[in-house]
């Protein structure tokens, strides 16, 4: 391994300890960042656009801030951070991985990508998704395949799957991504980063699907320090996102340690099948945060995962269902199969009369049950997918997953992520939990209760206090 891809690696908050101290340039670090994408890019493939030169041009004006010339430096001066394709920026193509929208331009940007510039972040680069970000892997007709970096034979999750990619290959300081049903968590886990889903209206979004209860927008990174400082410049309330949350939530630069902390584990939650491998690094780090010091007590957690999908997709097929077929209905000879999959079982969810009101009772109780563990225990600790990571190359529609001799009906049923989407109120941390034999790793979820963000990054620094992943994937 070279020094630069250590530099490349290099945690966001040392790397802002450096450039404050002089040790290190934004110079010297984006050059870093730039020479690993180029050289890994061939085969990983989580970049759907690159603008290195303007990178290396906003690095050299951060030098210079830390240089005392100019206006003092600013939260993320100087980082390297990789925004996701499907979060716009004016004036730059605005794809959503799709054929149907390759030469569409955006008229507006992100809060969050805006947040990041005006705090001095560096966008050098766009991930990768699947198309309309409706896949639990990413690949699609317009990028290709968007590749682990762990084993180039199985996928980094989806949908923001050229995020987890980039951030585990050393391509990127930072990074955003976006969540409907697990797409932030379920790259985290399968990439070996750290993905937060903040509760319903933390981070602004835009409109229309900002009203989505289920949609959120929110950070990765390496490192839970690392997610902590990302998520803090782009929470808030914002003009034009009416259900973005008053007052701005800012968390502490350190966590308290796991003593004391009443954890519940649930390695199945109601009936998901769990791969042995996820179960047994799941129980290490509970077993971690044991050692720790915290209360750690197995509990039943009786939500079922045809309840689950069923509330998930009957709320697809309200929403983002109609979406996509809507783009299928003028442009289907060029939508993945996938995409065009995802739109007919969103139609077929709310098909009958009341499924709607239906969706909402299951719902319901989904989160009843929830709110009443959550009222004893301060987290929730449970597998972020019941599979390490899915093979790559496959749509996973023609062949089933299947777990402990259990055939999924779809394969989206292996993640353990859609439940919090519809407790979109909890906040949600995917961190590293072990490594599969494949070589990729696993995660596990910490779910907090409502609006209780400051408790999840508390125990997820516990645990990566008392298992620390500091290992790179070597390509």
């Amino acid at each position: 391994m070279t020094d630069l891809t250590d530099l490349a690696h290099l945690p966001a908050t040392e790397a802002l300890r450096r450039f404050r101290d002089r040790s290190l340039s934004p110079v010297e670090l984006m050059t870093a960042v730039i020479a690993r994408a180029e050289a890994v890019e061939p085969k990983v493939n989580a970049l759907a656009e690159q603008t290195f030169e303007e990178a290396l041009a906003a690095a050299r004006e951060a030098e210079a801030r830390y240089a005392g010339k100019g206006e003092a430096p600013r939260a993320l001066e100087g980082l390297a951070v990789a925004t996701k394709e499907e979060q716009p920026i004016a004036g730059r193509r605005s794809t959503d991985g799709s054929l149907a929208f390759q030469h569409e331009i955006a008229e507006q940007t992100h809060p969050v990508i805006e947040r990041i510039q005006a705090a001095g972040g560096i966008v050098h680069a766009r991930t990768t998704t699947p198309e309309f970000s409706c896949a639990g892997y990413t690949q699609s007709r317009l990028w290709g395949v968007t590749r682990n970096p762990w084993n180039l034979e199985f996928t980094p999750g989806g949908s923001s799957g050229g995020a987890g990619a980039a951030l585990a290959a050393g391509e990127t300081t930072l990074a955003t991504g976006s969540d409907i049903g697990g797409s932030i968590r379920i790259p985290a886990s399968y990439t070996g980063t750290v993905g937060f889903k903040p509760p319903y209206g933390r981070v602004p979004a835009m409109s229309p699907f900002n009203l989505d209860t289920y949609c959120h927008d929110g950070p990765m990174a390496r490192t839970v320090h690392d997610c902590a400082l990302l998520e803090n410049v782009i929470a808030g309330p914002h003009p034009l996102d009416a259900v973005s949350l008053r007052p701005k939530l800012v968390l502490p630069e350190r966590f308290e340690s796991a003593e004391g902390l009443r954890v519940a584990l649930s390695v199945t939650l109601g009936d998901w099948p769990v791969d042995p491998e996820v179960e047994a690094n799941t129980r290490a780090v509970a077993e971690a945060l044991r050692a720790a010091g915290a209360v750690v007590e197995e509990v039943e957690v009786p939500i079922m995962r045809a309840d689950v999908m069923r509330a998930a997709m009957i709320h697809f097929g309200s929403i983002f269902g109609p979406y996509i077929a809507s783009v299928a209905a003028e442009h289907g000879d060029q939508l993945t199969t996938y995409a065009l999959d995802f739109a007919r079982r969103a139609a077929e969810a709310v098909r009958e009369p009341g499924s709607f009101l239906l969706g909402l009772e299951i719902e319901a109780a989904i989160q009843t049950t929830l709110g009443a563990l959550l009222d004893r225990y301060d987290v929730l600790l449970c597998p972020t997918t019941a599979v390490p990571a899915l093979k790559a190359d496959d749509d996973h529609l023609s062949t089933k997953v299947v777990i402990n001799g259990v055939e999924l009906d779809f394969y989206l049923e292996s993640a353990m992520t859609t439940v919090f989407n519809i407790a979109s109120r909890c906040p949600v941390l995917s961190v590293p939990s072990g490594f599969a034999s494949t070589g990729v790793p696993t995660g596990v979820q910490v779910v907090g209760r409502t609006y209780d963000d400051t408790t999840v990054f508390r125990a997820a620094a516990a645990i990566e206090a008392a298992r620390p992943w500091s290992s790179v994937p070597i390509l």
